[in-house]
């Protein structure tokens, strides 16, 4: 009897933290699930009905749905912003460790003001400072040296490549950090024992910095692809903004499920989106985890 009190002790104790995850994040998803399975809308607010696969098969079949285009979207989206964020953040952090190199710490300090700003005031500053087509900086540029003035945000890739810019200023600082500390942890002997050896900046990145850092940068990649691929703000605020729109039609899957639910209030198709989204994540991380674990193995 004392051992199944005992047994029972760490339930209890931890009861009112178990409590509290269900009502806040299994709760949630078990009703998003729910609603997904139904019509609810704005002409169905009470008297919605089960519909069951029909919101998935209209996301997932329907081409004319504009789901599929956002997913492919949200997949160029996040390639490129991670692809040109690792390339950039580790050269920089390259940079940033050459010997002998003055200020090093005033490089630094200076890399992390678009991480200390917050997003969305950082956001704002570039839509309304630099990519006006009005007065913007580089507006002001273009102007001066002889060419027509563009509007950044009115066009789809003009758009992307303004927002995939705006991405890169506010993530850039923390990968920056996470190569910067990864290259401090490379044993120095491995680079002078290269030069005895003849080996070029490039074979050394590959042979040794690359396979060095890989273990301790991986985490971090990672946990930036989530946020790259669950990305809202920069798309919304410098593109579909309610009274500031610019005429940019490019949606990533949780702008896309945003419009669904708060703007054609399509409550049981929005929620139908955000389950595949939340399914994809969870894909994404099994299959990583399983990948880590063959490569410790």
């Amino acid at each position: 009897m004392n051992k199944k009190k005992a047994n029972l002790k760490p339930y209890i104790y931890s009861a009112p933290s178990l409590i509290l995850i269900a009502l806040v994040v299994v709760f949630p998803i078990l009703y998003t699930g729910y609603i997904s399975l139904t019509n609810m809308n704005i002409y169905h607010w009470f008297d919605f009905s089960i519909i069951g696969l029909d919101n998935y098969k209209e996301a997932l079949l329907d081409l004319d749905s504009g789901f599929l285009k956002a997913i492919l979207t949200t997949v160029a989206w996040t390639v490129v912003n991670m692809v040109t964020q690792v390339i950039i953040a580790f050269c920089l952090a390259i940079l940033l460790n050459i010997k002998g190199l003055r200020l090093r710490k005033l490089y630094k300090t200076v890399l992390m003001f678009p991480w200390a700003m917050p997003g969305y005031v950082s956001i704002l500053l570039w839509k309304t400072g630099m990519f006006n087509s009005e007065f913007g900086l580089l507006n002001q540029w273009m102007e001066q040296l002889g060419h027509q003035t563009v509007k950044w945000l009115s066009n789809d890739i003009s758009a992307f490549i303004s927002c995939t810019v705006v991405n890169l200023w506010l993530a850039l600082p923390f990968m920056i950090t996470m190569m910067d500390g990864a290259l401090q942890s490379v044993d120095s002997t491995y680079y002078e024992s290269a030069d005895l050896e003849g080996a070029n900046w490039l074979q050394k990145s590959i042979h040794i910095t690359v396979p060095m850092i890989k273990q301790i940068v991986a985490p971090a990649i990672i946990i930036t692809i989530f946020t790259t691929f669950k990305q809202f703000d920069i798309i919304y605020l410098l593109t579909q903004q309610p009274g500031a729109k610019t005429g940019a039609d490019i949606h990533t899957v949780i702008t896309y499920a945003h419009e669904n639910a708060f703007v054609t209030n399509n409550y049981g198709f929005s929620s139908a989106i955000s389950i595949i989204i939340f399914a994809i994540l969870i894909i994404f991380n099994l299959s990583f985890n399983k990948g880590s674990k063959g490569d410790r193995i």
